[in-house]
């Protein structure tokens, strides 16, 4: 990977507002968006096993940053084989945020994240060092940079109904009804993943528009600094492979079982490539070779969903890796 040049001094003034106790920002100024990153704050993103944390590393260290993690799943406490979390070297070489916390049985939002990314990014700055966001959780990204638009509450009542109906049905019912409405939220959401589909046709019916809709275009505020790096289709497949391989070679199931001892596995957390698969073992409900093949095939659709995400940042500079 070619010297990057030096990032520019760190920010101050308005874009650097403080946080309070609790995280939040002070009133009327809205969580992630331009006036949070600044020239001091650069990203590294790219498709799950194209090599981020090898790189991320040194990088940081050549910025004389910390690590804001934008992973959804580096989030969960005890859940390490299956997120590949940087190692303990890895972290003693270079400060790491927003890994390990919250439990696996807790559920978690993108709006959850992007308040502890904002504690984190002026936590960092106070210090006087740069940030480096590293992450392979496009929808995470994109939120730090636009920030979130107030969307509709969810309705119990309409939520159960749709749940019922998935459970009748099948959730492929309720991904055609999603297509009908809002296209591009349904390209965007895998057909099995019910809690995301469900979420999207809350907000078209009680916004009374897409749920696309709801996202702001605005200018990219780090231009220049936001890289993603890639590897070749195949080359990228061939990695996922042998890393799931790895996996549940070291003990990914074990950590399953700790994690179904120790309070279980959330309705985030439980529908992760992996977790999901090693919950249908345990069950009986495959094999080991058939939760490694189906942990495998849904990996390799995350990188493509990935990839595709992540072209939707017109800011980034591409790095063949």
């Amino acid at each position: 990977m070619a010297t990057l040049p030096d990032a520019p001094t760190p920010l101050t003034g308005p874009g650097a507002e403080q946080t309070g106790e609790h995280g939040s920002l002070p009133c009327g100024i809205p969580r992630g968006g331009p006036g949070i990153l600044g020239d001091d704050c650069w990203c590294l993103a790219g498709p799950t096993a194209a090599g981020k944390s090898a790189v991320a590393i040194p990088l940081a260290e050549q910025l004389d940053a910390e690590i804001v993690s934008a992973d959804s799943m580096a989030v969960y406490v005890g859940l390490d084989i299956g997120t590949a979390k940087p190692t303990p070297s890895q972290r003693a070489r270079v400060p790491h945020h927003l890994l390990d916390i919250v439990p696996a049985s807790a559920p978690f939002s993108v709006a959850l994240w992007l308040e502890a990314a904002t504690a984190a990014i002026a936590d960092i700055r106070r210090r006087g060092r740069r940030i480096l966001v590293t992450g392979g959780t496009p929808l995470y990204l994109k939120a730090l940079r636009d920030g979130l638009d107030p969307v509709p509450e969810a309705d119990p009542a309409a939520r159960a109904g749709l749940a019922a109906e998935a459970l009748a049905f099948g959730p492929a019912v309720l991904h055609a009804r999603l297509a009908a409405v809002d296209p591009v939220a349904a390209r965007r959401i895998h057909p099995a993943d019910l809690r995301r589909i469900i979420r999207a046709l809350e907000i078209a019916a009680a916004g009374g528009r897409a749920a696309t809709g709801w996202s702001r275009d605005l200018p990219p505020p780090w231009a220049g600094r936001f890289l993603v790096l890639d590897r070749p289709r195949r080359l990228l497949a061939r990695r996922i492979d042998r890393r799931v391989e790895k996996m549940f070679a070291t003990g990914l199931v074990d950590e399953v079982r700790m994690a179904l001892a120790t309070g279980g596995l959330g309705p985030t957390a439980g529908q992760a490539a992996g977790y999901a698969e090693c919950l249908d073992l345990l069950a009986g409900r495959c094999t080991p070779a058939e939760a490694v093949a189906r942990t495998q095939q849904r990996t390799r659709q995350l990188a493509k969903r990935q990839r595709t995400w992540l072209r939707s940042f017109p800011e980034a500079l591409w790095i063949s890796a």
